[in-house]
């Protein structure tokens, strides 16, 4: 007998043991209560008060059996009792029923029909059931076996459709609603897939010279920047079939329903093609695979039958498998081959022009105000994904219904990027007069620190309005161009500006807060990246001492060196971010009476832009800095 007997075996003593389960529950409740339906039980007391007012109609004696059973009413209020007379009062009874004119009947027991009733649903009530549940099972197996055939797994549970179905959800091309020019700021991935989308179109001319269409293509890259986006816009664009599924649905608890599922998902395909399978965070069943006592067998037999599908399919018909992933990383290397996926394309964070061109796409679904600079958004959103911008162009509209306007304007974008970088105004936070002004030094010496920087980016905007986020202010700043480069003069400089705000406290107040504790935490990481990962240690010189992990969900790096480097490790960190504190502290030394004119300037109005920030510190009063220039 093989595995899959067994497992059918299995299926249906679980299904025998519910029909009996489902028996007993019947039998136990409906029966009883039936019954109870049908004659309510008194005592004799009562039974003597309904005689005495009248309301017996009909009192039935069974011949040696002490129970009467009574009526009440005539047609469709009559209702039926019954009660047990006291011994030695079946004469006094008799007369009282007489006297009260009720219709008496003396009846010999007959059991015959209890005990039909009682073979019947003792009997024939689970016959029934048995019945019922094998007709219902045999229509489930025999579906199962005609969409999986022989190999199919019975075990597992009651969900929809066939046992084993891959629930894959399947789409028309041209139902897709979604082509290329709907993506934006990934030309490279476009170009990379643009390929495969002519192969859908037009296989011959590449069947012609001999070359093969690409099996799959893996998509990489953070959340949010269309991966999947660009999925659709390849169905869409070849105007073929797109079945999309998530990784998570192949992983069973019981063994061989994932693999059952990659089976029937491919089968679809071949019945489909030429065709695109979308599989979303394929990292949930491709992780590599290892030898640990905690790995999952489902999971790895489910791998298994991915590898032999995509690696055993007849690829002259057009089926294509593209997958997305926050973590190539962990992926099993026999999945990321050529013959599988054989195309790694990288789906980044967008640039400037990107972000703008992202921006545009989104704003066009939303009414605007004309003259609407979405350059200016674009600047001050480095780093961010496209979901991020849709986001902000959706809480800029939002923001806009809110004040009872009928078009978006410049300052409800403008309020929208603080909204998703630091969140909504906290109004019911009020600060004190005494935390107001250290909130605002503190903020005025990020911004000077930065303005005294050679090439650093201009400060735009200061405000010091507490954020559910839980920043009490925060200084903006938004470069002119994009870099892709960082000088160490750069991340010295950036260190510098990030310890202004603490530098500021300690100068004036001659005390610390914690309001500088994201700063630290931004320095701390800096200073630890320029050690071990870029090279820039005067005394570790060009060697990595960490292992980036998590690269696109931000899992910052892993040290890989021995315990005494990375104590060196720590003290050169720490002398880096002293370095750049030290500086702080001078440059707002040698502005201090700035630093007091742009605070209290600041305190006042809770939230200025870069141009008055710039004009105060530029202003020739007698206090006028010394701004560096290119030539210095």
């Amino acid at each position: 007998m093989d595995m899959n007997d067994n497992k059918r075996r299995r299926s249906m003593l679980l299904y025998i043991l519910i029909a009996i389960v489902a028996y007993l529950m019947i039998s136990q409740t409906i029966y009883p209560n039936l019954r109870a339906t049908q004659v309510q039980k008194v005592d004799y007391s009562q039974f003597v008060e309904m005689v005495e007012k009248d309301e017996v109609t009909q009192a039935t004696s069974i011949y040696g059996n002490p129970e009467v059973t009574f009526t009440t009413g005539e047609g469709d209020s009559q209702k039926f009792y019954e009660t047990v007379l006291y011994y030695g009062t079946e004469e006094s009874t008799a007369q009282l029923l007489e006297e009260h004119d009720v219709q008496m009947v003396s009846e010999i027991q007959d059991t015959s029909g209890d005990l039909w009733l009682m073979l019947l649903i003792s009997y024939g009530l689970p016959i029934l059931v048995f019945l019922g549940i094998g007709w219902w099972l045999n229509r489930r197996m025999k579906k199962a076996m005609g969409d999986d055939g022989p190999s199919m797994n019975f075990g597992g549970g009651f969900g929809g459709g066939g046992l084993g179905k891959s629930n894959a959800k399947e789409i028309k091309g041209e139902e897709t609603g979604v082509t290329f020019k709907d993506v934006a700021g990934q030309d490279e991935a476009k170009e990379s897939l643009q390929e495969i989308v002519s192969f859908l179109k037009n296989p011959d001319k590449y069947t012609e010279i001999g070359a093969r269409c690409p099996r799959g293509a893996l998509l990489v890259g953070p959340p949010g920047t269309g991966k999947t986006l660009l999925a659709k816009a390849v169905a869409g664009e070849a105007g073929v079939t797109f079945f999309q599924i998530a990784g998570s649905a192949f992983v069973e608890m019981f063994v061989g329903r994932g693999a059952a599922k990659v089976r029937d998902l491919f089968k679809q395909a071949n019945e489909k093609a030429p065709c695109i399978i979308f599989i979303d965070e394929i990292d949930a069943v491709g992780k590599r695979r290892d030898t640990s006592l905690s790995s999952n067998d489902e999971r790895e037999q489910t791998l298994n039958q991915l590898l032999s599908e995509m690696d055993g399919f007849d690829n002259h018909k057009g089926i294509v498998v593209l997958a997305a992933t926050n973590r190539p990383e962990t992926l099993d290397q026999a999945l990321l081959r050529p013959g599988r996926f054989d195309r790694r394309i990288p789906v980044e964070l967008p640039d400037l022009a990107g972000r703008e061109a992202i921006l545009k796409i989104h704003a066009d679904d939303v009414k605007m105000e004309p003259g609407i600079d979405l350059g200016v958004i674009a600047r001050s959103t480095p780093g961010a994904s496209g979901a991020d911008l849709a986001n902000i162009i959706n809480e800029a509209a939002l923001r806009a219904v809110r004040f009872g306007r009928r078009r978006v304007t410049q300052e409800d974008l403008l309020e929208s990027v603080d909204v998703v970088i630091a969140g909504e105004k906290k109004k019911s936070t009020v600060l004190s007069p005494h935390e107001k002004e250290v909130v605002s030094y503190h903020e005025t010496g990020h911004a000077i620190v930065a303005a005294m920087q050679k090439g650093s980016a201009p400060v735009s905007k200061i405000t010091i309005v507490p954020r559910t986020s839980g920043a009490l202010g925060f200084t903006m700043q938004v470069e002119e161009d994009e870099h892709f480069l960082t000088t160490r003069q750069e991340a010295k400089d950036k260190i510098a500006v990030l310890c202004g705000g603490r530098a500021a406290e300690e100068l004036i107040f001659g005390e610390m807060t914690t309001g500088a504790s994201n700063d630290i935490e931004k320095a701390t990481q800096l200073a630890r990246a320029m050690v071990t990962q870029y090279g820039m240690s005067d005394k570790f010189g060009m060697v990595q001492l960490g292992q980036p992990a998590s690269r696109y969900l931000g899992g910052g790096s892993q040290l890989t060196c021995s315990e005494g480097t990375a104590q060196e490790i720590d003290a050169e960190v720490q002398a880096l971010v002293e370095e750049g504190h030290q500086n702080a502290l001078r440059t707002l030394r040698e502005n201090r009476f700035k630093l007091h004119e742009i605070a209290h300037y600041l305190q006042k109005k809770e939230t200025i832009t870069g141009e008055e920030f710039m004009n105060i510190l530029t202003r020739d009063d007698g206090f006028a800095p010394k701004m560096p220039t290119p030539a210095e």
